[in-house]
C-alpha cells in the first residue's frame, strides 16, 4: 500500500494539469493528471502536498483544501490511498517538470483530455463542489471496473 497526494491547482477557471510524457516506465504515461506524489517518511498529507507541488511546479501553495480520499485497487499495482486536494492560492513562477509538461487547461476542457476513467469521477465531484468524500476505484488493467462513493456503488 502507498499513500499519495494529488492536487488540482486552480486559477481563472483553469486547472494546472500535468501531461505525463517524460518519465520512463510511468503507469500514467500519456495521461493528464494533477500534480502530487508519494509521501516521504513522517510526512502528513499536507506536508507531502506542499513539497510535491513545489518540486513539480516551482509554486509554493498558500491556500488549499483536502477534498477527499480516493482508494485505488488494481490487479496490477499495490493499493493506493490518494489524498485529493484543490488549491487556489500560490506564489512563485512555474518551472519545468521532469515528469511531463505543465499546462493551464480550462476546467470545461479537461474531460476531453486523455485521463484515467476514475479521474473523471472525482473531477466531476470537484466540479459539483461535493463535500469531503471517500471514493474507491477498482481497476482491471487500465479499465475502470468499479466505483464506490461514500459506501454506495456508482453506475459506470
Amino acid at each position: 500500500m502507498k499513500n499519495t497526494t494529488l492536487c488540482y491547482i486552480e486559477q481563472d477557471g483553469r486547472y494546472l494539469m500535468l501531461h505525463r510524457v517524460k518519465k520512463h516506465q510511468d503507469p500514467n504515461a500519456g495521461k493528464w493528471i494533477g500534480v502530487g506524489g508519494k509521501f516521504e517518511e513522517n510526512e502528513s498529507p499536507d506536508e507531502c502536498l506542499v513539497r510535491e507541488v513545489k518540486e513539480e511546479t516551482g509554486l509554493t501553495l498558500t491556500r488549499w483544501r483536502c477534498r477527499g480520499i480516493v482508494t485505488f485497487v488494481s490487479d496490477e499495482w499495490p493499493t493506493e490511498y490518494m489524498h485529493l486536494f484543490t488549491a487556489d492560492g500560490f506564489e512563485g513562477q512555474l518551472t519545468d517538470c521532469n515528469e511531463g509538461e505543465l499546462a493551464w487547461v480550462k476546467k470545461e476542457d479537461v474531460p476531453a483530455l486523455k485521463l484515467w476513467e476514475g479521474d473523471r469521477v472525482f473531477l466531476e465531484l470537484l466540479t459539483k463542489e461535493e463535500p469531503f468524500f471517500l471514493l474507491k476505484l477498482t481497476y482491471r488493467g487500465e479499465q475502470l471496473a468499479g466505483a464506490v462513493l461514500n459506501g454506495h456503488p456508482l453506475a459506470l
